[in-house]
């Protein structure tokens, strides 16, 4: 089981390349293309310097994490091309990025894809390059990775369920029976099973050019933020995905790789040397994306790691997912959070 990493772009200070060199568990690093629509806020979203420029700083720093062994996931991982959808224009411009990093010597070892379609085009064009499904497809039962088995060769489990670890076995038994291999996401602050994640995946995907549209007033796209405003509701984050650093070992005989997000972390380094020790003595919600700490800070409130029970994860492995009547993170709740 090894560690995939988030490229976090930085025009100035530490490269990124030099500060995940540090820790021998990352393995692999995800990231995704300038200026093209993924899963977070496209890279170069937000920067001063031109395309040009954010590809030579790209480019560098993938050379360098080549040099040091690391293999490349390629993430178009967006779920709205549009009317581009299945076009050949779509085929010919992942094609195209494609050659182009071969160019750098930096060919990606694996694609992860939230559209069947671009997934088909790696498989006919690049069939070298292994095809993954994003964990913005929600994969959560095995009838759903039986069907998309013709077009992808790994899967991230559905985070939704990925806390039981009898649900993480089932994947893992079938996925590993057809050649298949499995990952999870281990520190997303999302809500479990959020209404609003297509519509909000879909925003960010375009948030280049959501930014220069006139925005209706009152409305805030974020559904958990908009949630936490309510001190009542905080305790909801306990009834989220992520998995504790102390409890990732659980998942060691069954997955073969942990995403870690950090694109938009703002303490990168903190979150793998976290789950790379097993160990966090701190704030919670500061090892998570998105990490809700000024929320809770409105409140006077950080929630201590250290403070969990030590049945916590096999309490939540049997959760209903309905959490309508027990009161077990209520109560956690109350055990955790430091005024």
């Amino acid at each position: 089981m090894y560690f995939a990493a988030g490229y976090r772009h930085q025009s100035e200070g530490e490269r990124f390349s030099s500060l995940v060199s540090a820790f021998p568990q990352v393995k692999e690093v995800y990231f995704p293309w300038v200026r093209e629509p993924s899963g977070r806020p496209i890279l170069g979203y937000g920067e001063g310097d031109d395309t040009e420029t954010i590809k030579t700083v790209l480019h560098d720093e993938l050379v360098a994490l080549k040099s040091l062994g690391m293999r490349l996931d390629l993430l178009l991982n967006a779920n709205c091309y549009g009317e581009l959808s299945m076009s050949r224009e779509l085929e010919l411009r992942v094609k195209g990025i494609i050659e182009e990093l071969d160019s750098w010597g930096c060919k990606p070892e694996t694609i992860t894809a939230a559209s069947p379609f671009i997934a088909h085009v790696v498989k006919k064009r690049f069939p070298e390059i292994e095809t993954r499904a994003s964990v913005n497809m929600r994969i959560t039962t095995l009838q759903a990775m039986a069907y998309l088995a013709p077009w992808f060769d790994s899967f991230y489990i559905g985070r939704d369920v990925h806390r039981n670890l009898d649900n993480v076995k089932r994947f893992s038994d079938w996925a590993h029976s057809n050649g298949k291999t499995v990952g999870i996401l281990a520190n997303s602050g999302c809500l479990r099973n959020c209404p609003w994640q297509t519509y909000h995946d879909n925003l960010i995907a375009h948030s280049y050019e959501a930014m220069g549209t006139p925005r209706s007033v009152n409305f805030n796209p974020h559904l958990c933020w908009t949630m936490y405003e309510s001190e009542s509701k905080l305790p909801e984050i306990l009834k989220a995905t992520w998995i504790r650093p102390e409890d990732i070992d659980r998942y060691e005989p069954y997955v073969d790789f942990v995403k870690l997000a950090t694109r938009q972390h703002q303490r990168m380094a903190l979150v793998l040397d976290a789950y790379s020790s097993r160990s966090f003595h701190g704030n919670l919600l500061d090892l998570l994306e998105p990490g809700f700490a000024p929320a809770f800070y409105k409140y006077g409130i950080v929630l201590d790691n250290s403070r969990f029970p030590e049945d916590w994860a096999q309490t939540v492995a049997r959760c209903d997912r309905e959490c309508n009547e027990c009161g077990y993170c209520e109560e956690v709740f109350k055990r955790i959070a430091i005024r």
